[in-house]
């Protein structure tokens, strides 16, 4: 489901309402310029193509000339892109452009901090639903950007069947005989994901099966090495819960398919980006 047509509209409307008037006001309606993304610290770059966007939509005759492409890695005193039309149009557009591209990078980057750490395993970086409100299409975006993957959208596309679902449903064997036998009424063929919290749950749900993905959450190192052993393939694997940067790789190198890291869009620092006139 990708809504950033209507995020980009929301986000005009919020900064720029019934006009413009700083530019409106003091910068002739005929007056042309040019300007270009200047780089102020080293990251990986996300949101040029979502940028080029943009400037179209304020103003589809400005000529957008985009130099390095999302997932570069850029230094600093790089030039992303440049941008040449109307002065009132590019105005209007630049606390936009940059908004989005700054916390892009931010995620890009950090999740490209942790995908480095996974140089040569198998195991893949996932995101989560950990997303700002509203901003989960062009978060999820910066993450793919930076070399880490999606995890579910959101709860439509994928089931997971997690602790509390577990609980409220009377048990993992009650919840996923549920999960298929919903699935198969409504005519949908979702992967199924089930949270393990510890090595008897994990025993259940594999006596069970009919699942896609188990997720081992908050488990030790040893008992997630114990886990993988049991589960011996039959199924994709996640680590997840209070994993960080610093115990990634150890976790990683239990043998693990996939390991979901909510800080990669939730804990970021946006990068320094400056649209200079030129």
């Amino acid at each position: 489901m990708d809504y950033t047509n209507e995020l980009i509209d929301i986000a005009i409307k919020e900064d720029i309402g019934d006009g413009d008037h700083t530019s409106l006001s003091c910068i002739p309606s005929e007056a042309k310029g040019k300007a270009h993304l200047l780089v102020k610290e080293n990251c990986i770059i996300a949101g040029v193509d979502l940028a080029a966007i943009i400037f179209k939509k304020i103003d589809a005759k400005l000529k957008f000339n985009k130099l390095i492409s999302d997932g570069e890695s850029v230094k600093t005193g790089d030039i992303i892109f440049t941008i040449e039309g109307s002065s009132q149009s590019i105005l209007q557009a630049e606390r936009l452009v940059l908004n989005f591209m700054q916390r892009m990078s931010g995620i890009a980057t950090n999740t490209n901090d942790y995908v480095k750490l996974l140089n040569g395993l198998k195991t893949k970086v996932l995101d989560t639903r950990k997303t700002t409100p509203g901003l989960r299409a062009i978060e999820k975006l910066a993450v793919k950007i930076g070399g880490g993957e999606n995890h579910r959208i959101g709860l439509y596309d994928m089931i997971m069947i997690k602790d509390n679902h577990i609980d409220y449903a009377g048990g993992i064997e009650a919840a996923i005989t549920s999960t298929r036998n919903y699935l198969k009424k409504i005519g949908k063929n979702l992967k199924i994901e089930v949270e393990a919290r510890n090595l008897n749950e994990l025993n259940e749900i594999l006596a069970i099966g009919g699942i896609n993905r188990i997720m081992l959450d908050n488990f030790s190192f040893e008992d997630m090495r114990t886990a993988v052993k049991l589960i011996d393939g039959k199924y994709e694997t996640e680590a997840s819960g209070g994993i960080t940067f610093t115990t990634l790789r150890e976790y990683a190198e239990c043998g693990v398919d996939y390991i979901s890291v909510g800080a990669l869009t939730h804990q970021i620092s946006s990068i320094d980006l400056s649209l200079k006139a030129i």
